[in-house]
Order: structure tokens, then C-alpha cells, then sequence
């Protein structure tokens, strides 16, 4: 039976509910404030009204290709993207793709399925190869469920993207397209033919770098009609001092490109700061001595141990093994000698970064970005020769590597912790500490360290693998608590991570995680980031620093980094990333200019492993950090910044304004959105289901009529409670077997009493028709044009005094409880006045839709017009071109004192006249052409403005009021 509040559900009636059911499952217009309520209200996170503002502009037009989100570093574009997809998904049209750095994937498919409690699937190439095998010959086309691939493999199976109707794709880090006008970035044109025609949506906080052409790149990724080509853009808008250019390139972009800058959202988002701690050490003499053998061992000409066409991964690995302790590299080398002595005796051997892999976790996601051939020539004599000596040189490194005991940096590690942790205390946040490290086998020894320190009882690891014994037990006693709620998700890779971060959270002190294994978790109630191995890409930093200095943090975030004293390279490196990319202090980290400016990580990450792996002597080292610094100021380049602000930014009270409204009116959409569901869900549940308050059920066993719908009983909560319930939501299967069964109810015309009397609360437009009554009528209206289709749910009432009621006095008399009583035959002449009012305001509604589809249309014929001219005036500079040449060469000819000159200037200038004449014949061929095709495109638009309208009766009423 129903709890203490329960007894008002049966309150509602059958008429309500269905009400109700078509409110909440309504599709509304694609530029209303409504059309995300169902998405917003089924996360499970707290949403700012920048990112439902930046969703919606995402959908402002049913013509749009797609849109490029380029919100500041931090403002969450992935929630944003999140939103549009959910209400994709909420649509129906579930054939979704994201596109990202492969160090990303992970991170996709975690907050989709923790924020928007969307199934994701990473596809690489072992899930690829899989679904071949088990049959499934068209990998990308997945059956309810999103799929998340990197740039490398979408480039790589460009046929099979291409061939998948996809109804939205996001690509994210999209700044790694913006050169796409360039023939020589093969992978971004391979995916712009691919995913030609799809809808897009691009995320990048650095649209516009070094060139305008870059911005003109990334629009033409979405959308190729929306400027001509790249010539013509040249001529008309490359130059950030033509004023009237610069407006009009302002204004062309305004439909595709949004931006929100952090400073404008400081109402809504509190920053803390980030506190750099450096802590130096030397290393002792052994340390000191391997790490120049193994360092003048890699830079070697010729490696037998490292195939050419997988040298410089391999290069780069050892060399962070090598940097990350002595114990990482012995494994290594022991795992390298084994190898070539195996392939000395032709036995069946791994590649030799499969040997890496288990060891350096990150290496698939490294290896994806650094393509490189793997094959290998069979064996000569004089290759037999040289592997053997090489193998005593790997054996002698690794015995060495073993006989070192402890490292210097591992003790250092302990001191950091101490100052570190005292540091947490003085501001206030919890000793809680995350140490991030390149190397299994260095994370097992800083294990070893810390088991004999005061730091013994609190430390977790968190790996690819999670395997040992603390890590089972805990993953144990977290499923048994969790046992019945939606925390739950049956993957043990899934749940494994969600078990360990709750108990870094409820128990532990410290983490010790791997670069692969902490992807994508969140640490808010974490504020101490060690970096005991620094990578060397800036965006693997930001990303790692990222778990703990994001949105939810409270405490300004301690940042701890080591230095080897004896390291010149070292040193340089976190020079760089120190004070070039600025990313361990300040306020928001890594700064848009710097980050976007290197493009992708991955390179810069190859030019510091080319410098480790050229330069010998400290003064080459610094000759050579010294050109990298230089190229990277250049690269930085303060007036385009400047441009990007004028061209993308708007002025902040705008923003601010705009996202006042916007938090405001979400907040109305979601609050009545929720009040609906439960009301609702407490009708269809009476009986079945315990209500506790306005937002939480425990219902004890699957209803009878949910049709063998996966229904698990157990506590029940909207989003965002406790998170120890299954999540309720309206595409939970519950929620969509109560509106099922809802809306398919069939009802005859009845007697219904509404009691205002007992009604909590005054509802001043209702009071004059207390002690009246009257008949009401609800309709389905649905309209259906460009492709999209609206619901509109019709209410007409009327008194028996023969006054109409408006709509919002129908709308607040379906608020009230109600009583069915017996069936009625509906009065002909009230119903007749009723559907002559609904007949009007379905006029007005169609009148509505017309002119707010005129508008797109305007837009889009307009953009097709400044394409079209974008074109013409590309073809007719190249004729003013000529003619200029033509004067030139008839002054050349005029002042020419020999008969011969004046003779080849005459021959000059016909052949120029020549080929202005063609070019005018060209000119009026192609201006005829892209007129016809601008024809072309406008009857496409406009074969899809006609509307189509549908009526469905709901139900009729005679209503009193008491």
C-alpha cells in the first residue's frame, strides 16, 4: 500500500494521468527552453545554465548541419554534448558516434553512462576484430548504445563510418581539424569525407589558433555551404583589419559557432586555485649510473631489441620506465632480454610492445597515436652475432637495475607527502592524496615505501587491472552494499573503479594510479595531485590535475612534482610545463592559447622524445629546449588572440543576462517536469509501490501489467538524491511502462469532481468557478515539417454558463485533485463550442510554426546566398586579376624601346586576353552552375516546409469544481 502521502495519488484520476504521460513525452520545438527539460532532468549531475544554453543552441535550427561549441577550458563541453545526445537518445534516434583522443574514450564512456546513464561502447581495433569474428560484419552500426572510437581508428575504417546513417556525431578536441582545408592533414580530410552530410557537433576551446583559415576549416567541417571556398574566404576575410569583413564574418558565423568564456559563469561555478609544490632530489650513484648506460644503450644506430618501424614508441617508453624508478626499467629490460633470446632460438615471441603494454598501461593509447610498422626481417648471421651482444649489455643493465634497493625519489616521495599534507591542512581540504605514476611495477614499489611509513593503513591502488587482494575485498563488500540499486551496472571493469574511488573517498588517505587506470574517474574530495612520473604531453597533465581541480572542488588544489637535480632534460621539461603551459598554478590550469597552440599533445610529446634521444651534452640539451620554447612563443601569437575575442566573444553582461534567464526557466521546466512524473508514477503505482516523500518509492516487486519489461524492485530516486537507489527516470523502463501504460489507456466520457476545497495552497485564477461546472476536451495536435515533428496537448474547456475557459485555467484545473465519477454523454453544443475554440488555437499554433520555419528558412537561403557569392567573387577576382596584368604589360609595351620588346609585349598581352576571355566564359558558366545548384539546395529546404498536421482525442470531461 502507499506511505503516508500515498493516499493523494489515488486523488488523481485516469484523465489526469494520460495528461500527464503526453505532457511528459511531449516534442516540443527545436528553439524552446522546454525541448532539454527530460534530458536536464534525467542526469545525474547539476547542470549551469551555460551548458543547457550551449545544448539548445545546438538544436536553435531543424536546417542546421550541426553546430561548434568552443566554451573556455573547464566549462564542461562534454556535458554539453552530453545533453544534445541524451536528447537524441530521448528521440529515438540512437545511431550516435563520438569521436576523441584515444586518451579520452574512457572519459566518454563514463560520464555518459554516469551523468546521462547512457550505454556506451568503446571500439578499437581488438572490439573491431571481435565483432568480425562473432559474425557482426558492420562493427560501427551497434544496437542501442553509443559508440565511442578514437581519430586514428575512425580514420582507419573511414568506409565503415561513412557507410552508418549516423543521426549525430561529436568529435571532440576538434581543434585537431582546424588545417582541414589543408590537402597535406590526411586524417582530417578522410574524416570530413566520411562523415560528409551527417550532423555534427564540434568541441574545442581553441577554434582559431594562428589563421582565420583555421576557423574557416573547422565550419567547413560541419557545414561546407556555409562559406564558399578557401580562396574566396582568403580574399574576402583574412585580414582582421578590414573592418566590414570582419563584421560580416562575425555575423556568418553566428549560427554555428557558441562560446561562453569562465569568467562569465563565476555565478554559477566557484574556481579554487591551483598550488604548485616542487620537491627536489639526487640520485644516488647506482641510480645515476644506469640511467646513462640504458640512455646511451637507446641511442644506439642500430637496436636489435627495437624494430625500426617501432623504434621511437619504444624509445619513448623505455625512456619513461627509465625516469619512473629502477624497478620499472629492470622489468623491462629483463622482459627485452627474454625476448631476443627466444627469437635467438626461433621460438614463437609477443611484439615487443606487447611485452611493454602490462608494465606502461597507457601504451594502447600511445601506440594509437604513433603509427608505426610492426613487421620484422627474419634473422641474418650477423644478426645472431648482434643480438647476443646485446643481450649481455640488456642482462648486465638489468642486473644492476636489481641490485638497487631503494630509489632516491621514493624516499623524496615520502618528505613531498609530509609538506604536502600539511599544506591540505592549512587550507582547510581533506589529507587526501592522488599519486600518479607511468609504471606498474613503480606503482607496487611505492607501495612497498609507503606500507613502512605512517601513511600504512590508508593506501589504495587503482590500475587496469585491480587485482590485488585490497582491491578484490573491496569490490566485494562494495557490491554486497550496493546490491539492488542502479550503482550497480554489472560490468566488473565499471564497478571495480566505482568501488574504489568510494573507498579512496569514505576510508583511504592515499591512491597510488596508473596513467590508464585513473581515466576518467572524478576526485572533487581529493585536493593533493602528485606527479611522481611527469609526462610529457601537457594535455595528459591538465587531464590528470583535471580528476581533482574541477567543477565541485572546494579547497585550492596542491600540485607536487619532482626534480632531479642531476637531470638537465628533466628539468627543462617541467620548465615548460611549468611556466609555458602554466599548468600547475593559477586558477583554471592550462590556459586555451597554450594548450590549443601545440595542436595535439601527441606531437609535442614526439619532440621532447626526439631531444632525449638526439642530444647528448647538457649545452646541446639546452640549445635544443631553448628552439622549442622559441617555436612555442611564436606559436602563441597575442594578436590572433585577440581576434578570436572580438570574432567569438560576447559582451559578459549579455551573457550573463541571457544565462540569468536561462538558469531560471530551467529550473521552472525541471521542478514541474519532476512534480509531473511522480504524480504520475504515484496514480499508476497505487497499491504497488511505497511513496516515501516527492521523490523516492520503494516498490517490492515488478508490477503485474509491465508486460515483461526489466523492472527490478528496491528503492527508487529521482536524479541527483543519494545515488544509493535505482536511478528514476522517465526512460527508465519503469518510467516507460507507467507511461505506457497511461497513455494507451482507453476512456469513455465521465463525471469528474476536482476538490479545490482540500487543495494546499490558493490558486487566485481558479476561485470564481468554485461551485461551477463544464466540459472539457483534450486533443493531441502533432505537426510534422523539416523534418521534425512538435506535440502540442490541446485543453478547451467551457462553463455551463457558457463562458471559455483558457488554457491556463484548463492547465491549473488538471492540477487538482480529482474524483471520476459515472459516465456522461458529452453535451453537443458545449463540445461543439469547444472544438470551434480548440479548431483556433490550432490555427495559431500552425501560424506559429509557419512563420518560426519562415525564419530558418530566411537563415538557411541566406547562408546559401553568401556561399553562392562567396563563389562568384572568387571567380571574379581571378578576371580583375588579369586585368590588371593586362595594363601592366600594355605599360611594359608602351615604354619598350626595341621593335622585339614591344613585339613580345603585344604577343603577351593577347595571350592574357585570351585567357581573361575564357575565364569570362568560365566565369559565366560557373556563376549559371552555382546558381542552379543554390536552386537545388532551396527546393530541398523548401520541399520540406510543408506541414503536416495530426488530431488524436485524448479524452472529454464534466468537470465540477468544489
Amino acid at each position: 500500500m502507499s506511505g503516508p502521502e500515498g493516499s493523494t495519488s489515488r486523488m488523481i484520476t485516469d484523465f489526469q494521468a494520460k495528461f500527464l504521460a503526453h505532457e511528459l513525452t511531449k516534442r516540443c520545438a527545436p528553439d524552446s527552453s522546454e525541448r532539454l527539460t527530460g534530458a536536464v532532468a534525467g542526469a545525474q549531475v547539476d547542470l549551469n545554465p551555460h551548458q543547457v544554453e550551449a545544448a539548445l543552441f545546438a538544436f536553435a535550427s531543424p536546417l542546421s548541419k550541426g553546430a561548434l561549441l568552443a566554451d573556455e577550458v573547464g566549462l564542461g563541453k562534454t556535458i554539453e554534448a552530453g545533453l544534445v545526445i541524451s536528447q537524441r537518445w530521448a528521440e529515438r534516434k540512437r545511431r550516435i558516434l563520438v569521436i576523441a583522443p584515444s586518451n579520452l574514450r574512457k572519459q566518454w564512456h563514463q560520464e555518459l553512462n554516469e551523468k546521462f546513464l547512457l550505454p556506451g561502447v568503446i571500439l578499437e581495433s581488438k572490439s573491431y576484430n571481435q565483432s568480425i569474428r562473432d559474425g557482426l560484419f558492420q562493427p560501427f552500426e551497434v544496437e542501442n548504445a553509443i559508440v565511442i572510437c578514437s581519430y586514428q581508428f575512425a580514420r582507419s575504417k573511414a568506409s565503415d563510418v561513412h557507410r552508418v546513417p549516423w543521426d549525430l556525431i561529436v568529435i571532440d578536441e576538434a581543434h585537431r581539424l582546424r588545417n582541414v582545408y589543408k590537402p597535406s592533414n590526411v586524417i582530417a580530410n578522410t574524416l570530413k569525407n566520411a562523415l560528409a552530410q551527417k550532423n555534427k557537433i564540434l568541441l574545442t576551446a581553441t577554434p582559431l589558433q594562428n589563421s582565420l583559415l583555421e576557423l574557416y576549416g573547422l565550419v567547413s567541417f560541419i557545414d561546407e555551404h556555409a562559406f564558399g571556398d578557401v580562396k574566396s574566404f582568403r580574399d574576402q576575410f583574412a585580414n582582421p583589419g578590414d573592418k566590414r569583413g570582419f563584421e560580416a564574418l562575425k555575423q556568418r558565423l553566428k549560427p554555428i559557432c557558441h562560446r561562453t568564456l569562465r569568467r562569465q559563469v563565476t555565478a554559477y561555478i566557484p574556481y579554487t586555485r591551483r598550488l604548485p609544490l616542487v620537491e627536489e632530489f639526487t640520485p644516488a650513484d647506482g641510480e645515476d649510473r644506469l640511467y646513462q648506460l640504458v640512455s646511451d644503450y637507446l641511442q644506439r644506430d642500430n637496436l636489435q631489441a627495437l624494430p625500426p618501424g617501432q623504434r621511437s614508441l619504444m624509445t619513448l617508453v623505455l625512456r619513461k620506465l627509465l625516469a619512473s624508478s629502477t624497478f620499472a626499467i629492470a622489468g623491462a629490460l629483463n622482459s627485452i632480454s627474454k625476448r631476443l633470446t627466444a627469437k635467438l632460438a626461433a621460438h614463437a615471441v609477443a611484439t615487443p610492445l606487447e611485452e611493454l603494454s602490462e608494465d606502461f598501461e597507457a601504451l594502447d593509447a600511445t601506440a594509437d597515436e604513433w603509427p608505426e610498422d610492426v613487421s620484422e626481417e627474419p634473422l641474418t648471421g650477423a644478426d645472431r652475432k648482434a643480438i647476443e651482444a646485446e643481450i649481455a649489455d640488456l642482462e648486465s643493465f638489468a642486473k644492476l637495475a636489481t641490485s638497487i634497493e631503494h630509489n632516491a625519489k621514493g624516499k623524496a616521495l615520502l618528505k613531498a607527502l609530509d609538506v604536502a599534507f600539511a599544506k591540505a591542512r592549512e587550507l582547510g581540504g581533506a589529507e587526501k592524496a592522488i599519486i600518479f605514476t607511468e609504471s606498474r611495477r613503480t606503482q607496487e614499489y611505492l607501495q612497498r615505501i609507503l606500507s613502512s611509513s605512517p601513511y600504512a593503513g590508508g593506501v589504495v591502488l587503482f590500475n587496469g587491472t585491480n587485482t590485488d587482494p585490497l582491491s578484490r575485498e573491496v569490490y566485494a563488500r562494495w557490491i554486497e552494499r550496493h546490491a539492488g540499486s542502479d550503482r550497480v551496472t554489472g560490468s566488473r571493469t565499471a564497478d571495480m573503479r566505482s568501488a574504489l574511488v568510494d573507498y579512496f573517498r569514505d576510508e583511504g588517505q592515499i591512491m597510488i594510479a596508473t596513467e590508464a587506470g585513473a581515466e576518467g574517474i572524478n576526485l572533487q574530495f581529493c585536493s593533493l595531485v602528485v606527479n611522481y612520473d611527469l609526462p610529457w604531453n601537457p594535455q595528459r597533465v591538465e587531464q590528470r590535475i583535471g580528476r581533482c581541480h574541477r567543477y565541485g572542488q572546494k579547497h585550492d588544489v596542491v600540485v607536487v612534482n619532482f626534480i632531479n637535480r642531476k637531470n638537465e632534460a628533466d628539468q627543462r621539461v617541467y620548465q615548460l610545463l611549468s611556466e609555458k603551459f602554466r599548468l600547475f598554478e593559477g586558477v583554471f590550469g592550462a590556459s586555451d592559447e597554450v594548450l590549443g597552440a601545440i595542436e595535439s599533445g601527441v606531437d609535442f610529446e614526439k619532440r621532447i622524445a626526439g631531444i632525449y634521444q638526439e642530444c647528448r651534452q647538457p649545452e646541446q640539451i639546452r640549445a635544443a629546449f631553448d628552439q622549442l620554447q622559441l617555436e612555442l612563443s611564436l606559436e602563441i601569437d597575442s594578436a590572433m588572440s585577440q581576434t578570436r575575442q572580438k570574432l567569438l566573444e560576447k559582451f559578459d553582461d549579455e551573457v550573463r543576462e541571457k544565462l540569468r534567464v536561462r538558469d531560471e526557466d530551467a529550473k521552472v521546466h525541471l521542478d514541474r517536469y519532476e512534480q509531473c512524473l511522480m504524480r504520475l508514477t504515484r496514480h499508476e503505482l497505487d497499491g504497488q509501490a511505497t511513496f516515501h516523500n516527492s521523490s523516492s518509492f520503494t516498490l517490492p516487486a515488478r508490477p503485474r501489467w509491465a508486460n515483461g519489461a526489466a523492472i527490478p524492485p528496491g528503492l527508487y530516486e529521482l536524479p541527483r538524491r543519494s545515488g544509493e537507489a535505482h536511478t528514476y527516470r522517465l526512460n527508465h523502463p519503469l518510467g516507460e511502462a507507467v507511461v505506457a501504460r497511461a497513455k494507451a489507456r482507453e476512456l469513455t466520457p465521465a463525471e469528474v469532481h476536482f476538490d479545490y476545497a482540500n487543495h494546499p495552497g490558493k490558486i487566485s485564477i481558479l476561485e470564481p468557478f468554485v461551485g461551477k461546472a463544464g466540459w472539457l476536451v483534450a486533443t493531441l495536435m502533432t505537426v510534422e515539417a523539416l523534418d521534425e515533428a512538435e506535440d502540442h496537448i490541446l485543453l478547451s474547456g467551457i462553463t455551463d454558463e457558457g463562458h471559455l475557459l483558457t488554457r491556463e485555467i484548463c492547465d491549473r484545473l488538471m492540477t487538482i485533485h480529482g474524483t471520476r465519477r459515472q459516465d456522461v454523454t458529452p453535451n453537443p453544443d458545449a463540445v461543439g463550442r469547444i472544438e470551434k475554440s480548440s479548431s483556433e488555437a490550432q490555427a495559431l499554433i500552425r501560424r506559429g510554426v509557419s512563420e518560426r520555419n519562415a525564419r530558418f528558412f530566411e537563415a538557411e537561403a541566406d547562408k546559401l546566398d553568401g556561399w553562392a557569392d562567396d563563389l562568384k567573387v572568387g571567380l571574379e577576382r581571378e578576371i580583375k586579376e588579369i586585368d590588371r596584368l593586362i595594363k601592366e604589360a600594355r605599360r611594359a609595351a608602351t615604354t619598350a624601346l626595341t621593335l622585339e620588346e614591344k613585339l613580345a609585349g603585344q604577343k603577351q598581352i593577347k595571350t592574357l586576353e585570351a585567357t581573361r576571355n575564357q575565364k569570362r566564359r568560365s566565369l559565366f558558366d560557373a556563376q549559371d552552375q552555382i546558381d542552379r545548384q543554390r536552386a537545388e539546395l532551396i527546393a530541398q529546404i523548401e520541399s520540406k516546409l510543408e506541414q503536416k498536421v495530426e488530431d488524436a482525442p485524448l479524452f472529454t470531461i464534466r468537470w465540477q469544481l468544489r
